[in-house]
């Protein structure tokens, strides 16, 4: 979109044309607005040829136009492939690989979970030299051990299955022993990766997608030119109220009688605690991101300083309700049987909330009208408000819906941990915000994307957990995190002036 302007008398078509394509029909028309002192702006409608005959207005004229992105004849569209590996969540992705891979071989090993081989009567040990010696009268064992954890091709093992002329030499990650005197039990475990492991890899995921809810309101926020200090603190007062219904929720059912202490088994049912932990606080969360809003366009103040405002009285808030303690006592239906209910050895509720959240950002932002005009404003307010795009309102529209995100988050959080402590999203926006940033959002606006959120999230989260899995001291995080924000807007800006045509 483009600003153009006027001067006094003089022809629109000599004006605009060199915006449009050579390829444009001489029949090609458009619709503009043109500003009057006493009407307003009043819509026309003009074709660029034949020439438009010379404007009689007194004054500068400023015109938003649309320019067509169709290439010309001599242009040709990108490939697939060259769009695919321009794309910014493309590099995302390649730096999270990168990061596994050498996490994956400097991050050292750790046993990993016990396992249990039955040893048959008659069964008998003996430890030589640091290892353990077991003769056992039968194959059986020793095929099990074989089967769990390999034999030591290296040649150290500290465990060593004996049945007449057959052995097996095994390492075990842990300190091998024999359990039991009458049936007696091996304990053993395998040597796995400190980082690639399934309980790590489910832990890294789960922590991220409380950040990549909100990733994703916070993205759009950014695209359209704003910012928003008070995510985490909103994300505090959501989980706080939401914690008071639940609690209110499961004291109902269980009656006067309940103790609230501990009133988590049984009581309110699925179909009552999901809607209310969920609603309010998304409702909650909307109704903080509505204030914000409402006070930046109605204001015409910057959005940092509203949302940093926002930040100390919703945090104060908190502590006001809370009184600085934990609130506990949520129905069972909402936690083990909801945001915590396992399958198998993992809890995949938080993650696919998280994935659905991406989609249904990456629909709003790219497939509807308000995604586009989301984009507009970023890319130009001036031009978006003279192409008659209502500015406030949507600005109203994005921060609800963060806020509403940023509740969402909240009552994942209350339900995975059973709990909603006082100091419950603090420092939160700075992981968002770099998120965010680090996921493609460009802060002077105009470009973002939901799956780059996402992706900025696991890369955020994979900093502390690297930092942990590689026994650095975790002081250093914020300092790592904090450096991150500034390597993303630095090369976004460098980016920005080295790509002829952005902005």
């Amino acid at each position: 979109m483009r600003v153009v302007q006027i001067a006094p008398r003089t022809s629109l078509n000599a004006r605009l044309r060199p915006f449009f394509p050579a390829s444009i029909p001489t029949s090609h028309s458009f619709r503009f607005s043109t500003p009057h002192r006493s009407r307003g702006c009043t819509s026309r409608t003009a074709n660029l040829i034949p020439p438009i005959p010379q404007s009689a207005h007194k004054f500068p004229l400023h015109l938003a136009i649309l320019v067509p992105l169709t290439p010309t004849p001599r242009q040709s569209a990108p490939s697939f492939l060259r769009r695919l590996f321009r794309a910014q969540e493309s590099g995302l992705i390649l730096v999270i690989l990168l990061m596994a891979i050498v996490l994956t071989l400097r991050g050292g090993t750790k046993p990993g979970d016990i396992q249990r081989i039955a040893l048959p009567p008659g069964t008998t040990t003996e430890e030589v030299a640091g290892v353990l010696i077991i003769t056992s009268p039968t194959d059986a064992p020793l095929a099990a051990v074989r089967s769990a954890l390999g034999e030591s091709s290296s040649g150290v093992a500290n465990v060593r299955l004996i049945s007449g002329s057959n052995k097996v030499e095994v390492l075990s990650a842990s300190n091998p022993r024999v359990i039991g005197s009458d049936a007696q039990t091996l304990l053993i475990s395998r040597s796995e990766s400190k980082f690639l492991n399934t309980q790590n890899l489910v832990l890294l995921a789960t922590q991220a997608s409380f950040i990549a809810v909100m990733a994703v309101g916070m993205t759009a926020v950014i695209i359209l030119g704003g910012i928003d200090l008070s995510v985490g603190s909103i994300y505090g007062l959501a989980a706080v109220v939401g914690a008071f219904a639940l609690q209110a929720l499961q004291l109902n059912f269980l009656g006067p009688d309940a103790n609230s202490l501990n009133a988590a088994a049984g009581g309110a049912p699925w179909w009552a605690a999901i809607p209310v932990g969920i609603g309010v606080c998304c409702l909650v969360g909307a109704v903080c991101g509505g204030v914000s809003g409402s006070m930046i366009v109605g204001l015409r103040v910057h959005p940092f300083i509203i949302t940093l405002g926002m930040m100390a009285m919703l945090s104060g808030l908190v502590f006001v309700l809370t009184r600085g303690q934990s609130i506990t006592g949520f129905p069972e239906s909402f936690t083990k049987g909801f945001m915590k209910m396992p399958a198998g050895n993992v809890y995949p509720v938080p993650v696919a909330i998280m994935v659905l959240t991406m989609l249904a950002g990456m629909f709003v932002l790219s497939q509807t009208v308000l995604g586009r005009r989301i984009f507009a404003i970023g890319g130009n307010e001036i031009a978006a408000k003279y192409a008659g795009i209502p500015v406030g309102g949507v600005k109203i529209i994005v921060y609800v819906a963060s806020g509403a995100l940023a509740g969402l988050s909240a009552a994942m959080y209350l339900g995975y941990y059973g709990a909603a402590a006082p100091g419950a999203g603090q420092g939160y926006e700075l992981d968002v915000i770099a998120a965010a940033v680090i996921g493609g959002a460009s802060l002077s606006g105009g470009r973002g994307s939901a799956f780059g959120a996402v992706l900025g999230a696991l890369l955020v989260q994979m900093i502390g957990n690297g930092m942990l899995v590689l026994d650095i001291d975790q002081s250093y995080t914020q300092i790592v995190k904090g450096a991150a924000i500034v390597v993303a807007v630095v090369l976004d800006q460098a980016k920005a002036r080295l790509t002829p045509g952005s902005r």
